[in-house]
């Protein structure tokens, strides 16, 4: 079955042909990233115009990348929530008019839900029931994945993502938009306990996490250094932010999985490629003795190949949608 997927949440526009759910046939992907740097992060009305700009030459390209022509199309998968509702759109409209031109169905994705599936594409090996950590800019969750369309989010931020935190505090380090890797290249070598950042607890509720406060005491850190001339060492900083993050996310996940004992582990989503957080859950899991799988760093980031691999599950259970599909600015995982 080959299904042509389309993703435009946020400043990815993108396009691929999956074959029967876990071969990538074509993923092609245009890049609104250096528009929005100049505004020290994503402008909604930017990408949405992007993504009309670049999807229809994106899908001849992923098409011609596969070696295949229109009419071997069995279906259409598109990102439709969670996230930005402007650019969400963009891909909602394009696919519909593409598989009602095509005359194939038309299947509704979970932006995270896709995020989890690129760690099918990368590991043949890996089946549900697993627990998964979805770490992004918009989104930070225990998952816990009973099927390929079943889920159940056990944990979760109460406030900011850690995505979020790490493009905010790269910001104002100077490291521009997006800023996870030059962050994550700054904190290489770095003392991480040279400063001292809160780790929140959320009281009654072990499993899920806030950020805020990190953020802030990030910020108002640098912020006051500046007012009284002292100067930070930014490798340091750099390296204790990241183990303030990880310190937060992985023990929670390891308690996660005690609760629900499957000893099988996976990351999903663009924080997923931070060097710290990779490294200490290898190496809880090693001390656990759960298996983990780590997405190559190509599919932590927001493609369309995701789409297509989750969308051929979706297709599989029945979740297909008519031509009144809408996009959704949020909507919970367990429900997509």
């Amino acid at each position: 079955m080959n299904i042509l997927a389309f993703e435009s949440s946020c400043d990815e526009t993108a396009a691929a042909v999956v074959k029967d759910g876990r071969t990538v046939l074509s993923s092609v992907i245009a890049s609104s990233a250096d528009m929005h740097a100049v505004y020290g992060g994503v402008v909604p009305e930017i990408a949405s115009r992007k993504h009309v700009e670049a999807i229809s030459g994106l899908a001849d390209e992923a098409l011609r990348q596969a070696g295949i022509g229109k009419s071997d199309i069995d279906a259409v998968a598109v990102t439709y929530a969670p996230g930005l509702i402007g650019a969400l759109l963009v891909g909602v409209s394009f696919a519909k008019s593409v598989a009602f031109g095509l005359n194939v169905p038309l299947i509704p994705v979970h932006h995270v839900r896709g995020h989890i599936a690129a760690n099918y594409i990368a590991h043949a090996d890996l089946e549900p029931p697993f627990l998964c950590l979805c770490v992004s800019g918009g989104t930070t969750a225990i998952v816990d994945v009973r099927d390929y369309t079943d889920f159940r989010v056990l944990g979760g931020t109460r406030d900011d993502a850690a995505g979020e935190c790490f493009d905010k505090t790269a910001r104002v380090l100077g490291l521009g938009y997006p800023g996870g890797a030059p962050l994550d290249k700054m904190a290489r070598g770095g003392n991480d306990r040279a400063y001292v950042f809160p780790r929140a607890h959320v009281e009654g509720n072990p499993l899920d996490l806030s950020f805020s406060g990190l953020k802030t005491a990030v910020l108002n850190l640098i912020h006051n250094a500046g007012q009284k001339g002292e100067t930070l060492d930014f490798h340091d900083l750099a390296a204790s932010f990241a183990a303030a993050v990880s310190d937060a996310l992985i023990p929670r996940v390891m308690e996660a999985n005690q609760l629900v004992g499957y000893n099988k582990i996976a990351v999903a989503g663009g924080v997923a490629a931070n060097s710290r957080i990779r490294a200490d859950l290898t190496a809880a899991c090693e001390k656990a003795g759960a298996k983990l799988w780590l997405p190559p760093l190509a599919l932590c980031g927001d493609n369309a190949a995701m789409v297509g691999c989750q969308g051929y599950y979706e297709y599989l259970a029945g979740h297909t949608a008519g031509w009144d599909l809408n996009a959704k600015a949020s909507l919970d995982i367990s429900k997509g």
